[in-house]
């Protein structure tokens, strides 16, 4: 297989609305390739946290070296973060899953298994943009654009969910999101996962601390919650210890035994080929 090392653009001629004034670079994908048999394998796309404002490298990297050990093939997304605002983050990550899925077969990943994880507002990004896609656009210019951005399977890990319930909701992060102190009902609805769950939410993989003092763990049982109203499955993993951004967890009790459970549910989906 012919399998890219350098960090891939998500537009090759450069991302719609990118603002160079921001310092920020062009959004891409790091990929990290899992030393597999040959034949076609899952791949997971992760999303470091970081409030919207930064992104975190402990949630990066060494994310992608652990799916890689599941015998998945892992991507990290280096998405655009405030002073851009919503959607911008939001069609980066969908971007990622239309490059994967569209490179599918050159790079020997499944089609139909192709992921998306990530931590406190990267978990957010993770499940809005798996409860808000489309099918593709099959006039696009661009070949990429017609394929689907809808993930397979949905990872967030002590994610940011809820904007309607003040008590829970973080708010630094649909600040940052949004570019507003406050924001209205109806804007909070649309920004937050648990509300946008349906009878086509794909799959997901939950898990928090019940500890965490900056993203309460009412997050991920609201989430949780949704995906059984609408009988989506799922498997919700609440810890009893971990500060927030924990990311591997490796010096928490109980915690660090996540990514173990991530491997054995991603193998159980399918995505270790």
């Amino acid at each position: 297989m012919d399998h890219p090392i350098n960090p891939i653009k998500l537009w090759e001629n450069g991302a719609p609305d990118f603002i160079a004034e921001y310092g920020q670079p062009q959004p891409t994908l790091t990929p990290f390739w899992a030393d597999t048999p040959e034949g076609p394998r899952g791949a997971v796309i992760v999303c470091p946290g970081g409030g919207y404002v930064m992104k975190a490298e402990h949630e990066g990297t060494p994310i992608a070296q652990k799916v890689n050990e599941s015998g998945v093939h892992a991507f990290v997304l280096s998405y655009r973060v405030a002073p851009y605002n919503h959607p911008i983050p939001l069609e980066d990550a969908q971007r990622s899953i239309r490059v994967v899925r569209a490179n599918a077969q050159a790079w020997g990943i499944l089609p139909d298994k192709i992921g998306i994880l990530g931590f406190s507002a990267g978990g957010h990004l993770t499940a809005h943009a798996g409860t808000t896609y489309d099918a593709g656009d099959p006039d696009a210019d661009d070949p990429i654009e017609r394929v689907s951005c809808r993930p397979d399977a949905i990872l967030p890990c002590y994610a940011v969910m809820s904007g309607l319930a003040v008590s829970i909701a973080h708010r630094g992060s649909f600040q940052s999101l949004t570019g507003r102190k406050a924001i209205d009902g109806m804007t909070a609805r649309l920004l937050s996962p648990d509300t946008l769950v349906s009878e086509d939410t794909p799959p997901a993989f939950i898990w928090h601390t019940a500890e965490d003092p900056v993203v309460p763990v009412e997050n991920a049982l609201l989430f949780a919650a949704a995906m059984s109203a609408h009988k989506r499955p799922f498997a919700l993993h609440v810890f009893p210890y971990g500060r927030h951004g924990v990311g591997l967890g490796e010096d928490i009790p109980l915690a660090r035994d996540w990514p173990r459970l991530m491997g054995e549910w991603l193998k159980e989906f399918g995505f270790g080929g």
